[in-house]
């Protein structure tokens, strides 16, 4: 019984952290893009919105996820590591996004909120998800 008590809280501190870390990252993609990212997606219905942040969040889980099953066994090292690996991801996508805008034409963040679909969303969603691919690979 011990060990499942310890275990709920070593799993409530780390969901804790990982929700923060996801939040972080949905304000992250709110500061790169136009306008509200909320109203963009749940009353504009903007997909491009839509695809370029489930992109950054899972990327985000991935990278948590990562951490927590590859880092140290002790807990507080543990907590640590997956919270500075997680932000580390946080600003490496935000510097990918940054770069990709700074070597194609147009601007990504105006790209987001148009309502039309456009290709760039794709290329900009796979550019986080390789980033937290990247980081959580030099985790485990």
């Amino acid at each position: 019984m011990h060990d499942i008590v310890n275990g709920l809280g070593a799993a409530a501190v780390f969901g804790a952290v990982g929700v923060v870390l996801l939040l972080l990252g949905v304000g992250l993609v709110d500061v790169l893009t136009p306008g509200k990212l909320g109203h963009q997606i749940w009353v504009e219905r903007n997909r491009n919105a839509a695809v370029v942040l489930s992109s950054a969040l899972l990327g985000i889980g991935g990278i948590v996820f990562t951490a927590i099953m590859y880092t140290y066994d002790d807990f507080g090292k543990g907590l640590a590591a997956t919270a500075t690996f997680g932000l580390l991801g946080l600003v490496l996508m935000a510097v990918a996004f940054w770069l990709l805008d700074v070597v194609t034409p147009g601007k990504l963040g105006a790209i987001l909120v148009d309502p039309e679909p456009h290709p760039a969303v794709w290329v900009t969603a796979s550019c986080n998800l390789a980033v937290a691919a990247i980081i959580a690979a030099s985790i485990a």
